[in-house]
């Protein structure tokens, strides 16, 4: 595929390559090159936005869920015209409530004291639905990619995370051709506030995924992937 545009994929919080992990062959195979951008060098939307960019091919596909949604806007702000394609997934537009960030401090403190594990029993149950509370392998890789992030990584990203702008009001401005995705049963990023994503962004398509909570690509790999598949191929 000589033509292909390639794709970017952006994790969210905690997040390493394993949370694309069923997609990236799927994609590659099917769009064109994959590349995971690093989103853990920087404490600002700015500086992570800025290094991704440096780092991405001239043109391309961005893919996003949850924080890499917040990184996806400010990607759009600084370059718009180098985003052919847009798929926000379990994501929000909306800025941080006064309570969002205070439970973050309590993580960043967690975190600055290296107890990694208590951040993920602490987060677990609002990150799944609740038939995958019970679920081993999938609590392993939210554990792995937590140890992969690293505490001091994972305090610049709700650093970020925190100072982050209300992005409603750029929405209007987005020209990518999007398509929201999420788990109807999100707690973190609820389905009411992707929906308000779609419906600020002309033409995006909205497509929720059933009996899924926040980390929909880990929880129904295969009906993401056909989304995305579809989405970025036509």
């Amino acid at each position: 595929m000589p033509d292909a545009v390639p794709v970017v994929m952006v994790p969210g919080l905690a997040c390493s390559p394993r949370l694309y992990a069923a997609q990236i062959p799927a994609l590659w195979q099917a769009v064109g090159p994959v590349m995971v951008a690093n989103h853990t060098t920087a404490s600002t939307l700015n500086g992570i936005a800025a290094a991704i960019l440096a780092h991405a091919p001239a043109r391309f596909h961005l893919v996003g869920l949850s924080m890499g949604g917040y990184i996806s806007f400010e990607v759009l702000r600084q370059a718009p015209e180098r985003v052919v394609k847009l798929a926000l997934l379990d994501t929000t537009s909306r800025a941080d409530l006064p309570e969002q960030t205070e439970r973050r401090r309590k993580l960043i403190a967690l975190a600055e004291e290296g107890r990694l594990t208590a951040i993920n029993d602490a987060l677990w149950p609002l990150l799944v639905h609740e038939s995958r509370q019970g679920d081993a392998a999938l609590r392993s890789t939210l554990d792995a990619m937590m140890v992969e992030t690293g505490a001091q990584a994972f305090v610049r990203q709700q650093q970020a995370i925190i100072s982050r702008p209300d992005a409603r009001p750029f929405l209007p401005s987005v020209r990518a051709q999007t398509i929201v995705i999420v788990g109807d049963s999100d707690k973190i990023t609820p389905p009411a506030l992707n929906e308000e994503i779609a419906a600020g962004i002309a033409g995006a398509r909205l497509e929720t995924v059933r009996e899924c909570g926040h980390l929909s690509t880990l929880e129904q790999p295969d009906a993401v992937t056909k989304l995305l598949v579809d989405w970025l191929r036509h």
